[in-house]
């Protein structure tokens, strides 16, 4: 075993020490996991933007992230949600042009780096927040332990599986402009893997097996797109990590990017779909 990999053996036990008892309690305790990933993930976006000259308003995104975990935690209903988003532009905008006006005015080219800077907080904010909001939706439905549960194993399963594989058998690049280590081989096994542990819905959530297949199915492919979303935001502000919080994964985002995308739709699926 190489010292990398050593590494990132030892940081996913590590990982999983601390996130699966969150996940067994649920609760505020899961809540509150989620929203230190959540403002985590949302700076370290930002900095990646500040990386690239861009000019993100980090409190502003951090505030947001954090109201949406915080939403998806009490579930207050719908308007309650679409006011905070509703707030946060109208405020956000708002801060932008008095701090353009506080300062005498600015250049043309200076007022679109903080109208660019201020749609990339937002987009960050509800990329990282509200996408990571779903993992707490998850872990409270009904079953919502297995459900959540669930969705880690096809997470983990797949990106295993497309690890080893890839490094075993990986010729042909998946995408090479956006992540060049990815492969065809690796992202097929990863798929297979991720579908198959998806039949643990059947006995454990009586989910039928061509659901269970189908559920599989979608959720795998969409934490491939979110590896590679995350990827392809990393290729545009020329970075390799998003961070190096985590030995052997790098940053928050690098850990989280495909269960973002799979939380979302396992609870959709199941909300939606199976009617849970």
């Amino acid at each position: 075993m190489n010292s990398n990999l050593a590494r990132r053996v030892v940081s996913a036990i590590g990982i999983g020490l601390v996130v699966l008892p969150l996940v067994w309690v649920g609760g505020p305790w899961l809540a509150a996991g989620v929203a230190l990933l959540a403002l985590g993930g949302t700076w370290e976006f930002c900095r990646m933007l500040r990386q690239a000259g861009q000019r993100p308003m980090e409190p502003w995104g951090l505030l947001l992230a954090l109201a949406l975990v915080a939403i998806a935690y009490w579930r207050p209903g719908p308007e309650v949600l679409g006011g905070l988003l509703a707030g946060a532009l109208l405020i956000s905008l708002a801060w932008q042009v008095l701090q353009r006006d506080s300062t005498g005015g600015a250049s043309a080219e200076a007022s679109a780096e903080a109208l660019v800077g201020w749609g990339l907080t937002l987009a960050g904010a509800l990329y990282v927040g509200w996408l990571a909001a779903h993992i707490v939706l998850l872990r409270g439905l009904a079953q919502g332990l297995l459900w959540l549960a669930l969705a880690l194993a096809i997470t983990w399963a797949s990106d295993i599986a497309a690890y080893f594989a890839g490094r075993a058998w990986g010729r042909h690049k998946l995408a090479p402009k956006i992540s060049p280590h990815k492969t065809w081989e690796g992202g097929i096994a990863g798929l297979l893997a991720g579908t198959l542990i998806a039949l643990l819905a059947v006995p454990f959530l009586h989910v039928p097996v061509v659901h269970a297949l189908v559920l599989g199915f979608l959720a795998t492919v969409a934490g491939t797109f979110g590896d590679l979303g995350e990827s392809f935001i990393k290729r545009q502000v020329g970075v390799k990590d998003s961070g190096t919080l985590i030995p052997g994964h790098g940053g928050i985002l690098d850990r989280i990017d495909s269960l973002l995308f799979v939380a979302v739709v396992v609870y959709y699926y199941a909300v939606g779909v199976l009617g849970v």
